[in-house]
C-alpha cells in the first residue's frame, strides 16, 4: 500500500494571502484540521492547521468588540503564522513510512509532493482507516491473539493448520513481543469455531493471549 492509494488527491488549499478568518471558516465547512498553502504557481510554500488559527485569535476573555475581532482577523494573513518549513512525502512512499515520518515528528498530516508541486495530503486518519482494514475490524469472525517465536516456518505452520481446517484467514497483524526473539501474531479467521481454533493453537504449542468470537463466525464476509 502506497501513500497514493490511500491520500485525498484533492485537498482544499489556500493561498498565503488569505485571512484567518476565511481559512477556519474552509476548515469548518469542509471539517479538515490543516490546509497546506501554495503560490500562484501551485508550489507548496506552507501548511496551517487549525491549532495555528486559534492560537493566532484573540482570546474568548478579550474585551475586544466582536467587530473590532473581526477586523483583525480579517487583517490578519495566513502567510503571517503558517509553517514555512514543511515535511512532506512522496506519493510513491509505503503508507508506513508515512505514518512513521507523523509519529516521529509529532504531526498528524503530510503534504504529498511529486515534482515539486502539492498532489495530495494525507492524514493519520486515512491511516487509521487502513489499519482497520487490515486487522478485519468490521468483518466478522474469530479473533485470537498468540505469542509465537521469531522463528522460520512459524507463520506457515499456523496458517497452514487453520487452512486445512476449513478457517478462512480475513485478517493478520503482527507485532513486537514482550522479549526479545518472541513476537505477538493477531489473526482473525471465519468458517471455524472459536473452540476449534483454540485447540489447534493449543495443539501448535503457542501461548493464546486472548481469543474471542466477533458478530457470527461462520458468516463470512467472503461467502
Amino acid at each position: 500500500m502506497l501513500v497514493k492509494d490511500r491520500m485525498t488527491a484533492k485537498p482544499f488549499i489556500i493561498a498565503p494571502d488569505t485571512s484567518v478568518a476565511e481559512a477556519l471558516s474552509l476548515m469548518r465547512q469542509n471539517s479538515v484540521r490543516r490546509l497546506p498553502v501554495v503560490d500562484k504557481k501551485g508550489a507548496l510554500v506552507g501548511i496551517v492547521s487549525e491549532k495555528d488559527l486559534l492560537y493566532a485569535s484573540p482570546s474568548p476573555a478579550t474585551s475586544l468588540s466582536v467587530y473590532e475581532i473581526g477586523y483583525l482577523l480579517s487583517k490578519l494573513k495566513v502567510e503571517e503564522i503558517m509553517t514555512r518549513k514543511v515535511i512532506t512525502i512522496s506519493p510513491t512512499a509505503p503508507l508506513e513510512e508515512a505514518a512513521r515520518v507523523m509519529v516521529d515528528n509529532k504531526i498528524g498530516g503530510l503534504p504529498v509532493v511529486e515534482d515539486g508541486r502539492l498532489v495530495g495530503i494525507i492524514t493519520e486518519t486515512d491511516v487509521f482507516k487502513t489499519i482497520l482494514e487490515m486487522l478485519g475490524a468490521r468483518e466478522n469472525g474469530v479473533r485470537v491473539t498468540i505469542t509465537v517465536r521469531d522463528e522460520p516456518g512459524t507463520l506457515g505452520r499456523i496458517t497452514g493448520a487453520i487452512a486445512s481446517n476449513s478457517g478462512d484467514i480475513i485478517a493478520l497483524g503482527t507485532f513486537y513481543g514482550d522479549n526479545r526473539g518472541d513476537g505477538i501474531l493477531m489473526i482473525r479467521a471465519c468458517g471455524i469455531e472459536e473452540a476449534h481454533l483454540l485447540q489447534l493453537m493449543q495443539d501448535l504449542g503457542v501461548h493464546v493471549r486472548d481469543i474471542r468470537t466477533i458478530g457470527d463466525a461462520a458468516a463470512c464476509a467472503c461467502e
